[in-house]
């Protein structure tokens, strides 16, 4: 059953957010906070109850509130992002976290995750090796989840682990063999296909970016949702960086 969706809108800095694989292109602040209010919609109507962080408009990534907290039951792991001018964001929504009355710890110095590093699938956590998730935040995360497996992951020229591959419903990753190695990896039509939010059921969150994507999984039976977030793509974002989805 949905639960709580984590999120926060962006500001009018957003533009200045930080991009690392890609060319900087121009952000516009307007249509990414409506492209952001559709992206909660789709949530809401697949029956999450969506929780603001409140706004940070000093902090331009922001709205990527994925990256501060990983949440494995009801313990919640505030990160120690690898981008230091990132770290600010972590307060409030460690505030968030212990309003919803979940337990929380913390990455500790000199460790960095990134949340969008942390790809849980079942018991199973992949974490991506990358320049914002030190071997030492991969390995604070291991004692934080004792009951988990934990598999580091190699990446290639991308941010983030889940940049590169998620996972379906049923467990399949789906994902670009060209920045990551793993087994099974179901290969989308498109780059933003790699990006999936499993809503719950059979249902799927897709960039409209994907179309291709988004006709292979239904043909695979899944219901797709789309939503347009061109905007958060030109700061290397995905559907997966703007919510944290805390399951009932």
């Amino acid at each position: 059953m949905p639960g709580i969706a984590l999120v926060r809108k962006p500001g009018p800095r957003i533009a200045e957010g930080i991009v690392t694989h890609i060319e900087r292109e121009p952000v516009d602040p307007e249509r990414a906070l409506h492209q952001h209010d559709a992206y909660v919609a789709a949530l809401a109507a697949a029956g999450w109850r969506v929780t603001y962080v409140p706004e940070a408009h000093e902090l331009p990534d922001a709205p990527f509130v994925e990256d501060t907290v990983v949440v494995s039951g009801r313990l919640a792991v505030l990160t120690r992002p690898g981008a230091e001018a990132r770290r600010p964001e972590v307060e409030s929504v460690a505030a968030a976290v212990r309003r919803l009355r979940l337990k929380a710890v913390r990455i500790a110095a000199p460790g960095t995750l990134d949340g969008g590093d942390v790809l849980q699938v079942g018991r199973t956590v992949y974490v991506g090796r990358s320049a914002r998730t030190s071997a030492d935040g991969i390995a604070q995360l291991a004692g934080l989840l004792p009951e988990r497996r934990i598999v580091p992951v190699d990446l290639n020229g991308v941010l983030h682990l889940k940049s590169a591959v998620t996972a379906l419903p049923d467990g399949t990753l789906i994902g670009d063999p060209r920045h990551v190695d793993l087994p099974g990896l179901l290969e989308p039509p498109e780059e933003a296909g790699a990006h999936v939010v499993p809503l719950g059921g059979d249902r799927v969150l897709l960039s409209a970016s994907a179309p291709r994507t988004a006709a292979l999984l239904e043909q695979r039976g899944l219901s797709v949702t789309t939503a347009d977030i061109s905007e958060f793509e030109r700061l290397e974002g995905c559907v997966t960086c703007l919510s944290v989805l805390i399951a009932d």
